[in-house]
């Protein structure tokens, strides 16, 4: 219906009124015709009866009667034309009106549909406001409400409230999943029913201001306590309803416990400390659960206290408690009308007009690295961002991959902007036994002859942990402007 072309009244009157024309230029072509027909019989009756005996006049009659027939003969041909012209018109006339009637049709049924539409939109609100007032009054599932004697835990409060647990996979009703300490299980636990399950969702939805349903069937949310959810709901999941949590550990990891667990060396922790407190831009790579946000909220810890922080994320997670003056934005999802989403994009460029000393930002996955590397590059040092990748390498390799999707510019134009932004890439790794670890620490020094040049500073040796490499950082400017010596 897109492609129709859509024929008003004024349209298939202006046709009508050209085909009237033609019928009576038709009338008058007929009527000249007969008068000349009419003219050369006389006239070739004259040439056999009258003069014969006077040559020079009967050649001027027939170069007249020869003139006429010529002309008798275009008239005929103009005559054919617009008849033909008629059956065209004819044909366009009636295709015109059942278009017409089609589009009018068609105009009826989306009024239709969208009042329908209208409908659902009106019914989704009123149920997610119910399901925000039941969340409201009734003891939401991840509150503390096993230490209610009179209220008995659900199913999924038990597994929030064992702190061994670090992720509750839920696919289905009757299969879940957890991890602890590192290893997933599947656990002897399940939900009455389908619905059992959805209830539970849509009232932690409901509680952070997200809807999730048919028609929006992915959600990523955050519980009270920083967890964070995702929920993927029929008939994009095959096998029902599914919940991913992530719990967030009641006390906050910082560098001291990771260098405790082997997760970072004394010594590069405090050459990172010293590179925190200077303002070089960091980037932290790593593959899912290698924790990222867990070491950026810890490398946060050594931001001095009088700086104006901004965090910018999709779904909160990290816990900043060193920054009075700490600003924390969130993306939001678009509403049911599929409007008002604001993304990370967004709140880089809200953030640079903030005064900012540093900005964090979660977690880049697309086109917002562009923004993030702008930032980078003009004065505002000191920031610090996460990114999924496999290696240092993978990780600049898919910077500029985010890039492209968001602007059409040539690959060294963004690589020589990605050199000039990072000082210090620190990519992240889980082992074979679910340890987490820093793998290597390097320097980001230029871009040329189509590569990244890298100083790796640190490196992971499987038998001694994280060591030097020897070399020496080389960009030392930042260090001797905030009067600090790398030692």
């Amino acid at each position: 219906m897109d492609d129709m072309a859509h024929y008003s009244d004024t349209d298939i009157h202006y046709t009508l009124e050209i085909r009237e024309f033609y019928s009576v230029l038709i009338s008058i072509q007929k009527e000249f015709n007969s008068k000349i027909s009419k003219h050369l019989s006389g006239f070739k009756s004259k040439k056999l009866n009258n003069y014969k005996q006077h040559e020079s006049l009967h050649d001027a009659i027939n170069s007249y009667i020869e003139s006429f027939e010529l002309q008798l003969t275009n008239n005929n041909t103009y005559l054919d034309a617009l008849n033909d012209s008629i059956k065209t018109l004819d044909i366009q006339i009636k295709e015109m009106e059942k278009q017409s009637k089609s589009y009018i049709a068609f105009g009826k049924k989306c009024t239709k549909d969208f009042e329908i539409q209208k409908d659902l939109q009106k019914k989704e609100k009123e149920k997610f406001i119910k399901l925000s007032k039941e969340a409201d009054g009734a003891t939401s599932v991840f509150e503390k409400s096993s230490k209610d004697p009179k209220i008995k835990p659900s199913k999924l409060q038990e597994l929030l409230d064992d702190d061994d647990i670090s992720e509750i996979m839920i696919n289905g009703y009757d299969s879940i999943f957890i991890e602890k300490k590192g290893y997933i299980e599947k656990i002897d636990k399940k939900f009455s029913s389908e619905k059992k399950l959805n209830d539970i969702i849509q009232k932690m939805v409901s509680k952070v201001n997200r809807v999730v349903n048919e028609s929006n069937p992915i959600v990523d949310a955050r519980l009270s306590d920083g967890s964070r959810i995702n929920v993927v709901l029929p008939p994009v999941s095959i096998d029902g309803s599914i919940l991913t949590i992530r719990k967030f550990p009641k006390e906050v990891i910082r560098i001291n416990s990771m260098i405790d667990n082997g997760t970072i060396s004394s010594k590069a922790a405090n050459f990172l400390k010293k590179l925190v407190e200077a303002k070089y831009n960091i980037f932290i790579s790593g593959g899912t659960s290698t924790g990222k946000t867990t070491f950026l909220n810890a490398l946060s810890d050594y931001i001095p206290s009088d700086e104006r922080v901004i965090t910018i994320e999709d779904s909160a997670e990290l816990q900043i408690r060193s920054i009075p003056n700490l600003v924390s934005l969130e993306t939001r999802n678009s509403n049911i009308e599929g409007t008002n989403q604001i993304t990370i994009r967004n709140l880089i460029k809200t953030a640079l007009r903030m005064r900012p000393d540093r900005i964090l930002v979660g977690e880049v996955r697309d086109e917002a690295a562009w923004d993030l590397l702008n930032a980078y590059n003009t004065g505002h040092d000191g920031s610090i961002s996460t990114g999924h990748a496999n290696s240092t390498y993978d990780m600049l390799s898919r910077l500029e991959s985010m890039v492209l999707m968001g602007a059409n510019i040539p690959i060294d134009v963004i690589r020589k902007k990605i050199s000039a932004a990072l000082d210090i890439v620190i990519h992240l790794s889980r082992l074979h036994n679910k340890k987490r670890c820093v793998m290597e620490i390097s320097e980001v020094i230029d871009y040329k002859n189509g590569e990244f040049v890298l100083n790796k500073i640190y490196k992971y040796d499987y038998d001694k942990g994280l060591i030097s490499t020897g070399n020496k950082l080389l960009n030392t400017d930042k260090l001797k402007r905030a009067g600090i010596d790398i030692g």
